[in-house]
């Protein structure tokens, strides 16, 4: 058990969120809407591509990290094993 006060605790719950997790929970939401709007295929890095043409500035790292916390990935293209 830690040794806080419980009104140090409460208080604690009543700050606002930072800066930096609103602008997360912003930015999740645009790529949940990129990522619908192409048909759940795009991955990271063209998620990417979309935030920057809509003038949003993240890193891809950023938006591999969002996407990983909501569950989002990209689907790939599959191919077909030729017989030899």
């Amino acid at each position: 058990m830690l040794d806080v006060h419980p009104s140090g605790f409460y208080a604690w719950l009543q700050q606002p969120h930072s800066q930096r997790h609103q602008a997360d929970l912003r930015l999740t939401g645009q790529i949940k809407q990129f990522w619908l709007e192409s048909g759940c295929v795009y991955g990271y890095r063209k998620i990417h591509l979309d935030l920057r043409d809509s003038g949003q500035q993240c890193g891809v790292n950023r938006v591999w990290r969002l996407m990983k916390r909501v569950g989002i990935k990209g689907s790939s293209q599959k191919t077909e094993n030729k017989a030899r």
